[in-house]
């Protein structure tokens, strides 16, 4: 078993390295501004303000509270995750290092598996599409294209700096998908029992 895990470990390594590789000096500005947090601020707030527009105050309270939960699950459960399987990130991975990894963001040796990024952006992406269907008049297209598009770039991004393997990305992008498929219903069921 230890060596089909090593064999895994090891085409996650190759895999990882060949996309990061794919780096210009056009695109490296990107993928560090796409992996800042802090940038995606005024998005946030723009999306609160949006749901509380959308479905009034209290069904736009309930939604926010639900995707302040998958924020706050994803993280503690990625934090709780890589503390528990100690996966060294590429950036202090030996092989990657010897093997040209293009590193673009430096610091903190806390451990790769899985992508908080990842995980927060899908489950953003995924609450908050719950929460504005709960409103009949518009269908959202755009929004919901522009928000897994933008997930996507974000999880990506965290290849691209150095900080993940292609592994740590996909992990992060299923357990953010569900975690706001979860905390997105579980907010639309308390909507329509109580404010319906």
């Amino acid at each position: 078993m230890t060596t089909f895990w090593q064999n895994i470990h090891h085409l996650d390594q190759q895999i990882s390295l060949a996309i990061n590789s794919w780096h210009t000096s056009f695109t490296d500005p990107i993928w560090t501004f796409l992996s800042k947090i802090p940038v995606w601020i005024p998005m946030y707030v723009a999306i609160v303000a949006l749901l509380i527009w959308r479905l009034g105050w209290k069904k736009g309270l309930i939604m926010t509270l639900a995707a302040a939960a998958t924020f706050g699950f994803c993280d503690q459960f990625s934090n709780f995750i890589k503390d528990l399987v100690g996966r060294v990130r590429p950036a202090f991975d030996d092989y990657m290092l010897s093997n040209g990894l293009h590193i673009l963001e430096h610091g903190g040796r806390s451990f790769s598996f899985f992508s908080a990024h990842a995980a927060n952006a899908f489950g953003l992406a995924t609450c908050t599409t719950i929460g504005f269907r709960i409103d009949k008049r518009l269908k959202y297209k755009g929004y919901i294209t522009w928000m897994y598009i933008w997930a996507t770039l974000v999880a990506v991004s965290r290849i691209f700096v150095g900080k993940h393997f292609l592994g740590d990305v996909i992990v992060g992008i299923c357990v953010g998908t569900l975690a706001g498929l979860a905390f997105g219903t579980l907010a639309k069921v308390i909507i329509k029992r109580f404010l319906s």
